[in-house]
């Protein structure tokens, strides 16, 4: 007996005996690898590495996989996948730890636990290698020379306004470099006494970078933050003694606002840690799952925390060896925020371990991990309660990413729990710019550098989501490296669109569909089915759809994956509908630099008849231009309006 694609059906027993056999040979591999330090790594029968691992003794560790010792489930499901190894020596445990983080973030393993940290903090950085630097707001920065950072700041700090008003206040530079070293006459902020014009030459760099100084202060210690705020006192009281009184109120009102900051920002500091950067990290492990708490010092000021949960299952190693392996691989990302030091529970051997590892990747740093001490006990305690704390009340509230995943899993029917999902999404209008959206989630959270846009063809009938549906996975599946599940925003139609051009190509990887009941109260389904709630799973095969409301965890999953690719999609195609309608008359402006026509387009919000009333030096403050560039674009609107 054969199936649909005329493969014969091997049987459980047979399969049994195939299994044994393999496990018996990879068994014998084992027993002949060395006694040493190293990394391991697991593959299927096509060479994808599966999982990578790494031992203080090789041979040992690898046996363990093949030998009659009793396994954990996903151990079990991960060796059924297994038909070759390789390993790799290192001279030391502390650098198996390196190389393990190096191979897992290369290759991305199925079977790995990946800590990834989807937030981040704002900095301002002061490029000290441009002669008149400006605050600059950046997240993830990367450190080099002549480069100075300030913070980073707790999201809801209001950063990027301090940043505005500092510039104000101080009359620093705010345009961009390119905009910076082409001016030759001074623009309108000048003449708001915005800007003190460093970009013609109307203030010295001594003197620029004295008021660039008393700006920075603000962000430094309480007396350098009261020694600016007095500064900016007596201007105050200066520009009232001249009888300039919008100035004078516009500064009393920035004044205020920079005091709310500071005070803010130094109620946040803790006790007897002085101005360090420090790590607390502390973990918990629960009956199913392992959490992760860090709080985060940054020049003495409480920033934050982060919580990262994993299924305990999902460690297929020693589970505190585990719990290493994943800071080690938070901390090889995160050298933007390095800190000074590191304080955590662990055990005096495992911080060994961290700390030599962590060694291995960034000697230049000074830090250290330390036990427990007196000064940093009660952040220790706090850190290890929250951990704790927070795997309880998710449990409480089935609100874990996992229960989502595993209801999906027997949902599809499928062996393992599906950790790679992607979401797919059709933007249209009125026939026009058609393009579409590929949302990435791995483990239930954003995976942002996978998400991808694509441009689709305009078709003579305009909209057809089934047709576009079909372009896109056609051109999706020649990629490889697959998801586990795909996902779309649709009913039935588009659902039947993607698995026809899957089974066209004999890929059996599941899709589902999303969809509100409105959207598919006329589709075939039973009225019961679609009246409890708004949202719908669509599962091929399954008479009626999946109410998503029944689990809440899959639904704040799936919902979030349609809605990100909604935003995602819509962001494309109105800047593709934006070049197609807007991007069309300077195009025709002959001579311009393509970076030049970015520009004008960055900075125009008025029609060409609004931009024609303009002279010539209005269009050059008004759009950044040169002179000769200002003459081009005027020369084209009058000749255009003679037409």
């Amino acid at each position: 007996m054969a199936d649909k694609k005329n493969k014969p059906i091997v049987s459980n027993e047979a399969q049994d005996v195939k299994l044994r056999k393999r496990k018996d040979e990879l068994l014998r591999k084992a027993n002949t690898l060395p006694n040493s330090a190293g990394c391991y790594l697991m593959k299927d029968k096509l060479g994808a590495i599966l999982y990578v691992g790494k031992a203080k003794n090789l041979k040992k560790r690898v046996k363990s996989y093949f030998d009659k010792s009793s396994k954990a489930p996903k151990t079990l499901i991960l060796v059924g996948h297994i038909h070759q190894f390789d390993f790799l020596l290192t001279n030391s445990e502390a650098e198996s730890y390196v190389l393990e983080n190096n191979l897992i973030k290369e290759h991305r393993p199925k079977y790995n636990i990946r800590l990834k940290d989807d937030k981040s903090y704002p900095y301002v950085k002061v490029d000290y290698n441009q002669d008149f630097p400006k605050l600059e707001y950046v997240r993830r920065p990367k450190r080099k020379a002549g480069v100075e950072l300030f913070g980073p700041f707790p999201v809801g700090s209001n950063i990027s306004s301090i940043m505005r008003i500092i510039t104000k206040s101080f009359s620093l530079r705010d345009c961009s470099l390119h905009e910076f070293r082409n001016r030759e006459t001074p623009c309108i902020l000048y003449q708001m006494k915005q800007c003190s014009g460093p970009c013609v030459g109307l203030i010295s760099k001594k003197k620029y970078k004295e008021d660039l100084e008393n700006a920075l202060n603000i962000f430094g210690s309480r007396k350098k933050f009261e020694k600016t705020m007095e500064i900016l006192r007596e201007r105050m009281h200066r520009f009232a003694e001249h009888e300039l009184f919008e100035q004078a109120a516009n500064l009393r009102d920035f004044i205020g606002e920079l005091e709310a900051f500071g005070n803010k920002s130094f109620d946040q500091s803790v006790e007897n840690l002085g101005d360090k950067n420090t790590d607390v990290i502390a973990f918990y492990i629960g009956k199913e799952e392992i959490d992760i708490s860090l709080y985060l010092i940054r020049a003495g000021n409480l920033l934050g925390q982060k919580n990262f949960h994993f299924l305990k299952d999902d460690f297929l190693d020693d589970q505190v060896e585990g719990i290493v392996g994943a800071l080690i691989q938070y901390y090889s990302d995160a050298e933007d925020v390095m800190p000074d030091k590191i304080v955590t529970h662990l055990e005096k051997t495992e911080a060994a371990h961290f700390q030599g590892a962590l060694e291995e990747i960034y000697p230049h740093l000074k830090f250290k991990v330390q036990g427990e001490t007196k000064k940093y006990q009660p952040l220790v305690k706090a850190a290890l309660e929250h951990a704790k704390e927070s795997g309880r009340v998710r449990a409480e509230n089935a609100d874990s990413v996992y229960i989502g995943l595993n209801r999906l899993k027997e949902l599809l029917k499928l062996k393992d729990r599906p950790r790679t999902l992607e979401c797919y999404d059709i933007a249209i209008w009125q026939g026009k710019s058609p393009t579409a959206a590929r949302i990435t989630f791995y483990e239930g959270k954003p995976d942002k550098q996978n998400y991808r846009h694509y441009h689709l063809e305009e078709l003579p009938e305009g909209n057809n989501d089934f047709a576009m549906m079909k372009e896109v996975f056609s051109r999706r599946l020649k990629r490889g490296d697959l998801p586990d599940v795909f996902i779309v925003d649709g009913g039935k139609g588009q659902v039947s669109s993607a698995k026809a051009v899957l089974d066209e190509l004999d890929i059996f990887v599941p899709v589902v569909g999303i969809a509100k009941a409105k959207d598919i109260s006329g589709a075939g389904f039973q009225r019961s089915e679609i009246k409890n709630s708004d949202e719908r799973l669509i599962i091929p095969g399954r008479s009626n759809p999946y109410i998503l409301n029944k689990c809440p965890s899959l639904m704040k999953i799936v919902v979030h994956m349609r809605d990100e690719a909604h935003r995602f999609s819509r962001r494309l195609h109105h800047k593709a509908e934006k070049k197609r309608v807007i991007t069309s008359w300077v195009d025709e402006i002959k001579g311009l630099p393509a970076p030049i026509k970015k520009d004008i387009l960055r900075n125009n919000t008025l029609s060409l008849d609004e931009l024609s009333d303009m002279n010539q030096n209005d269009l050059a403050n008004f759009l950044g231009l040169s002179p000769k560039h200002a003459r081009a674009v005027f020369e084209f609107l009058h000749a255009d309006r003679e037409d």
